[in-house]
């Protein structure tokens, strides 16, 4: 993971949810803690840039002492685009180099280690420049990207996420099966499912 980074999206206001779901805990810790934990262990804490923005006082509070990069996006309200800009010119301040970068999330509680490696396998094997889970007939994050999208992804407006971009270069693009990805929490019901599931 010499060459990649991370970009972990929690930003938004959880305004579905009625709390910050970034600290709804799961098997003892917070969903934030859990992703940012799955990320150390396999990237180093300055290649984990974390992207916040409502309530970030209360929500950093729980990741004190990781080291990782963290940017506050004052401008979340306008939507997804500005948090992946946000953590692009972050992550390319820092480290110009970098070669690939992965796009998450906080709240699809069964991301591992093994997913972003496995992904990041099939990126080198495939010669496909962006890596992205399927799931429920879909695809979406976490999604690998690399260098060569880096600059469509800085220019996305408004509510626009990194799923334009995947659109938009399907032959560009390899899929990785991550059924579980389906599980992304957003209201108290589905909140509610997962804590009932063993």
């Amino acid at each position: 993971m010499k060459d990649t980074c991370i970009i972990v999206l929690a930003a938004g206001n959880s305004s579905r949810m009625g709390s910050p779901k970034q600290l709804l805990v799961y098997q003892e810790k917070t969903f934030l803690e859990r992703i940012i934990g799955t990320a150390l262990e396999i990237f180093d804490p300055n290649k984990i840039v974390l992207v916040l923005g409502a309530r970030h006082h209360e929500i950093s509070s729980v990741i004190k002492n990781k080291n990782i990069q963290i940017v506050i996006n004052e401008n979340w309200e306008s939507g997804m685009a500005s948090s992946i800009h946000a953590g692009m010119k972050t992550m390319s301040d820092i480290f110009p180099e970098m070669k690939r970068c992965f796009i998450s999330v906080c709240d699809q509680p069964y991301l591992t280690r093994d997913l972003f490696v496995e992904m990041l396998q099939l990126q080198e094997t495939s010669s496909k420049e962006i890596v992205v889970a399927k799931y429920a007939d879909t695809i979406g994050v976490p999604a690998l990207f690399s260098k060569k999208y880096f600059k469509p992804l800085r220019e996305l407006t408004g509510e626009q996420g990194a799923k334009k971009i995947i659109q938009q270069n399907m032959s560009d693009v390899e899929c990785f099966e991550f059924e579980q990805g389906a599980v992304d929490i957003d209201t108290p019901s589905d909140y509610n499912h997962l804590k009932t599931k063993p």
